[in-house]
């Protein structure tokens, strides 16, 4: 039986029939377990957002569990596991000790709040394309290496729909930009072994650069700071726009 051929029985066919309750409930769990985890994401985010606003963003603060729990409407025991869960994220630092608990959202948690925020600019501000820009910078040369690898090719082709140039070009941004699976539109390249080496797992998001297709493109590992965004595209981008180093370049996310 499918979910849609489920959804057109009467409930009390359904309630009245044990096998049709075990079939409703194994057709049903994938889409029960989704909303679930969306849920808990939206939490993380709400969670992030309450320790923003009491200055977590800037410095330490001190944190009281029954306070804390009162202000996202939970137990203190809730707000707790809330608290160890985004600690075990990465995206707060916690100091616990007998008089309490110093907390301070993490540079990764500061970028999962600007990626919230972009979503939000395109709803209130009415912004169709996000723009960011940075300035040419000089990359290690290890680019070329590694886009070239078959097992990201293809999936680079398949997912992204364009086969990149090999090696990619780099930017200096500002401030810090955040690629994960909290934005819709980015793409996993999972990772692979070839000639007895392991090459990670990476997040794409499609772009335009100065007008032209691409993407950008960030390792789930990687010492690369926050503020450098590498970019791949179908074209040498520097022979293709011109650039040389210190030029700045507009990405638009659209």
């Amino acid at each position: 039986m499918s979910f849609s051929e489920l959804t057109c029985l009467p409930v009390d066919d359904i309630e009245g029939n044990p096998l049709l309750r075990r079939e409703a409930l194994y057709i049903t769990s994938p889409y029960l377990k989704s909303i679930s985890n969306l849920r808990g994401r939206l939490t993380e985010v709400e969670i992030l957002k309450r320790l923003a606003l009491i200055g977590a963003m800037k410095k330490e603060v001190n944190l009281s569990s029954s306070t804390f729990a009162s202000s996202i409407g939970s137990s203190p025991q809730t707000a707790s596991r809330r608290l160890s869960a985004l600690e075990e994220e990465g995206y707060i630092a916690r100091i616990v000790s007998n008089e309490g608990q110093r907390v301070r959202i993490t540079d990764e948690g500061v970028l999962r709040l600007k990626a919230e925020y972009r979503d939000y600019q395109k709803i209130f501000e009415d912004l169709q394309v996000v723009r960011i820009r940075g300035r040419v910078a000089a990359g290690l040369g290890e680019g070329q290496y590694y886009i070239s690898r078959a097992g990201y090719r293809l999936q680079f082709s398949d997912k992204l729909g364009f086969d990149p140039s090999p090696g990619t070009l780099n930017l200096k941004l500002n401030e810090p930009f955040a690629l994960n699976d909290s934005d819709s539109k980015s793409v996993r390249i999972e990772g692979f072994c070839d000639e007895g080496r392991t090459f990670g797992a990476c997040w794409c998001r499609p772009v335009k650069i100065n007008g032209i297709k691409g993407a950008i493109v960030r390792p789930e590992r990687t010492s690369y700071p926050a503020s450098l965004l590498e970019l791949i595209a179908p074209v040498n981008l520097r022979e293709a726009l011109g650039l040389s180093d210190g030029d700045e370049v507009e990405v638009a996310l659209e």
